[in-house]
């Protein structure tokens, strides 16, 4: 069972490629689906963290899998939306997220070469929690553009409304004000020699 949260983590990866397959569907049971599988990815990744914590599992191969599967499955996302929803999800705002998370992960691979730790900064925990719920509310509208008119007229409407846009320019702040804190941060604050490790890490 100690393994149960890295496989956890990697049946997260696994899914990605599925959810990104099945939104090029253009079906309301390809739509569907995609949103059911994001949503069971995410609760995979609330789960292989919880289940580390509560079995005390130490493991850098998870310390190493969980960010990067969340990376995957975020990215991978966005990356996708911006093909299909290029007027909600421009390329720019990819471009700045995929550089955050670049920039963190750099910063925790030079500390980890210094045999410390880049501890996580709480507020980062709200920064993905923000990308997932974007993500989720776009393949919800994804959705509704495949459902009855009036579910597929509402969902005309929170796209020409700029209200979806609006709910990514925060995103990407949050993002970006999360990756400063880190590069500015980092040197008094967030890297301490050697903490416990957990099979779950958010950044």
């Amino acid at each position: 069972m100690r393994y149960l949260p890295n496989a956890l983590t990697i049946g997260r990866i696994l899914l990605t490629p599925v959810v990104l397959f099945l939104l090029t569907v253009p079906t309301w049971w390809g739509q569907m689906s995609a949103l059911i599988l994001f949503v069971v990815a995410s609760i995979s990744d609330y789960a292989d963290g919880h289940l580390a914590r509560a079995w005390n599992v130490k493991s850098r191969l998870g310390q190493f899998l969980d960010p990067l599967a969340d990376k995957i499955l975020v990215l991978g996302l966005f990356g996708m939306f911006a093909f299909l929803e290029p007027s909600i999800v421009p390329w720019w705002a990819v471009a700045l997220i995929a550089l955050r998370d670049v920039g963190v992960t750099a910063l925790r691979s030079y500390a980890e070469a210094q045999g410390r730790t880049l501890a996580t900064f709480r507020i980062a925990k709200s920064k993905t929690a923000a990308q997932m719920a974007f993500l989720l509310a776009l393949l919800a509208v994804r959705v509704a553009q495949y459902s009855g008119p009036l579910a597929s007229d509402f969902a005309a409407y929170l796209i020409s409304s700029q209200i979806l846009y609006g709910a990514l320019l925060a995103v990407v702040a949050l993002t970006i004000g999360t990756g400063l804190l880190y590069a500015f941060g980092a040197q008094e604050e967030t890297i301490h020699p050697n903490p416990p490790r957990s099979s779950s890490v958010s950044q």
